[in-house]
């Protein structure tokens, strides 16, 4: 967390958390030999940060709502990608990693119904 500023966003400190606690669990995939199922969740789970963080700099407001509908849909593959998991392997990871982005995603959709009616 070396480049956050401790004062920045909340939702900028999640998103970074959940992806620093889900590319440790794209690790033990992996560490099994599942590349195409860690590559697949590694890109959306980090994803999810990034045009959070893409949407601090925004140009307009239809940017700052674009960029986290974005976030949206990755939260959204993201969500997919564990529920594979799940039913495949049904690590313990898998409840933290599911309870941090329940949350990221309530923040978010919270995030894009005040931007709209602002």
């Amino acid at each position: 967390m070396s480049r956050l500023k401790a004062d920045e966003n909340p939702i900028v400190l999640k998103t970074f958390a959940f992806a620093v606690s889900a590319a440790k669990y794209c690790q033990i995939l992996q560490t099994n030999k599942n590349f195409p199922l860690a590559n697949q969740l590694f890109k959306s789970s980090t994803s999810i940060g990034a045009n959070v963080r893409e949407a601090q700099n925004a140009e307009s407001k239809a940017d700052f709502i674009h960029k986290f509908k974005i976030a949206v849909k990755e939260v959204d593959e993201t969500e997919y990608w564990l529920a594979l998991c799940k039913e495949l392997y049904g690590h313990e990871e898998l409840t933290s990693l599911n309870k941090q982005l329940t949350e990221i995603q309530k923040i978010i959709n919270k995030i894009i119904s005040t931007s709209k009616k602002a």
